[in-house]
């Protein structure tokens, strides 16, 4: 049975002087400090390579740094174990992955469903909600469709739906707007902003687009990180 971390406190993320290396690479992340408020939005911007990826994968408990700590909430990810991260991330965190992780044997409805069947808590206001983000992300026609019929930009607007459908206190999005046009493109991070803010998330976004940015409360530039 899985062990379920629950917060006392469901808001905020630190990072204290994190530190994490690649074994064998030149590749050196560095982050001093960082406090994201709950209902704040921060934008990780920098060139390919730069570790944006690699630093979400550290916030969300995918990688374990070499030193330093990340909190969120009252919990302090670095410390869990893989079976406590993967708890923590079905209860907590919302995750939009760049290769979006859907899984193409199943509808769309039941791949944005997914963190509520895990929790075995799909009812009727769940549905409801699955159906509402499909709406807004202009996906509700293909609901009933697999996820292998759809075209990239129409997977990559299941992965923020599945992100979000379960109300989690942390929204972690890598790139969702790499496969979308630009006006898609901004239907999805004005959702993702609004959802955080309406409901008192942290929402981490990583985007090339320096257009983008001025919609941030914070931006972090990775190349200020690197071999620091």
């Amino acid at each position: 049975m899985q062990r379920i971390v629950r917060m006392s406190d469901p808001s905020g993320l630190h990072v204290t002087d994190l530190r994490f290396a690649y074994p064998g690479d030149s590749f050196r992340l560095h982050v001093p400090g960082l406090k994201l408020a709950a209902g704040q939005a921060l934008a990780l911007a920098g060139p390919s390579g730069a570790g944006k990826s690699t630093l979400v994968r550290l916030l969300t408990g995918l990688l374990t740094p070499n030193a330093g700590q990340v909190r969120l909430g009252s919990a302090q990810i670095d410390t869990l174990n893989r079976e406590q991260c993967r708890a923590f991330r079905l209860q907590h965190i919302g995750l939009v992955f760049q290769d979006f992780a859907l899984l193409d044997y199943l509808s769309v409805t039941e791949n944005i469903l997914l963190p509520h069947q895990f929790k075995g808590s799909a009812g009727a206001l769940t549905r409801k909600k699955a159906q509402e983000l499909a709406e807004r992300l202009q996906i509700d026609r293909y609901l009933d469709k697999r996820v292998s019929q759809l075209s990239q930009g129409e997977r990559q607007r299941v992965a923020v739906a599945r992100a979000l459908v379960h109300e989690p206190r942390f929204i972690f999005a890598d790139e969702p707007t790499a496969s979308l046009d630009p006006s898609r493109g901004r239907i999805v991070v004005d959702l993702l902003l609004e959802d955080a803010r309406q409901r008192g998330a942290c929402l981490v976004m990583v985007t090339h687009d320096p257009n983008l940015l001025p919609l941030f409360d914070q931006t972090v530039r990775m190349e200020d990180l690197l071999n620091a």
